[in-house]
């Protein structure tokens, strides 16, 4: 009999028998990794990955601000005093007592409202120079655009205190030169003009100072949003027939405008909280005419010795903020999202 008639006779192979997923044991076995889960595995660690690279910074920034942003609201709600300062003891509690008599008090509201007045003029001042002198740039030959960034990069890298002395040198009622400017105009009875004895002269010289700190920043954002803007669209506008307002509008504006809104919000945040431009301009010791909630916070708890009042205006201060903060937050999301 030979091998074919043996494995004939023996009948066709058995089928092979599945592997029973279940152990020796009857309990199920390892399940076996597909390529799905390892993908997903791999997408989730990618998605970690950026807020595991900002940690460290997270963790400083925590450790710098936590404790004395903790600090300042529990003390908004005691009564701390130069008794308390100097000897150590535990400040009496008295809840909102402090806000109650800030939100109460008229000159408080009349802080507020000079502060909101002085950062919008600011923030319109700032906002409409640099969008001018950033379309500017646009137009100018490369070695002037380069020479014009220089300048703006030098002026912005100037210290406030620099800054500051120049502005008083140039606002001096004795040798300023704003005062030798006008009286070769108006005639010499203008020289020994004290610009600061009136405030809203006063603050016209404080808001020069703060415009003219910001506008670098704001002009070197703006014209790196301008290059982005595409030139066929602003010639098939002009082929078109739309004027140079027109192009602006339907063209230009629509795709700096993120960028705009951002900046001008990061301006309202600044020009809210100037506090050193002030200080300086007035010899370090402002009028209640100049104050800003800045000062006046400061003048509350360092010269009033109130620390609680003064740290709950702070506090009233960044709630105030807090808004605008929220909108540049989500503002900044968006952009992320259409990028």
């Amino acid at each position: 009999m030979t091998a074919a008639d043996t494995q004939e006779a023996a009948g066709p192979p058995a089928p092979p028998v599945p592997r029973d997923p279940k152990g020796t044991d009857g309990r199920p076995g390892p399940a076996k990794e597909t390529a799905g889960d390892l993908g997903k595995r791999r997408r989730k660690k990618g998605e970690l990955l950026p807020f595991l690279l900002i940690l460290p910074a997270i963790l400083a920034i925590a450790a710098v601000y936590a404790f004395p942003l903790s600090k300042t609201v529990i003390m908004s709600f005691q009564d701390m005093g130069r008794r308390e300062l100097w000897t150590g003891e535990s400040p009496p509690w008295v809840g909102f007592e402090q806000f109650t008599n800030i939100l109460g008090d008229s000159e408080f509201w009349y802080v507020t409202g000079r502060t909101v007045l002085f950062m919008a003029v600011c923030v319109v001042l700032t906002m409409a120079i640099g969008l001018l002198v950033a379309m500017m740039m646009t137009r100018l030959s490369t070695w002037v655009r380069l020479t014009l960034t220089a300048a703006l990069i030098a002026a912005w890298s100037m210290p406030l205190m620099v800054a500051a002395s120049i502005f008083r040198w140039l606002s001096d009622s004795d040798y300023g030169l704003l005062n030798t400017l006008i009286a070769k105009v108006v005639g010499d009875d203008f020289l020994g003009h004290n610009w600061f004895l009136d405030p809203w002269q006063g603050f016209a010289i404080i808001t020069l100072l703060v415009v003219w700190g910001a506008i670098p920043f704001v002009v070197i954002t703006l014209y790196a949003a301008l290059t982005q803007v595409p030139r066929e669209l602003e010639e098939a506008a002009a082929l078109d027939g739309a004027n140079v307002r027109g192009i602006f509008r339907f063209v230009t504006w629509p795709v700096i405008r993120p960028v705009f809104v951002m900046v001008t919000t990061l301006s309202v945040i600044w020009d809210f909280n100037v506090f050193g431009q002030i200080w300086l301009l007035r010899g370090n010791k402002p009028e209640p005419e100049y104050e800003t909630l800045g000062l006046y916070s400061f003048s509350k708890a360092f010269e009033s010795t109130s620390f609680s009042q003064g740290t709950a205006i702070a506090l009233i201060t960044v709630l105030l903020l807090s808004g605008v903060a929220v909108y540049y937050l989500r503002q900044l999301m968006k952009t992320g999202e259409v990028e």
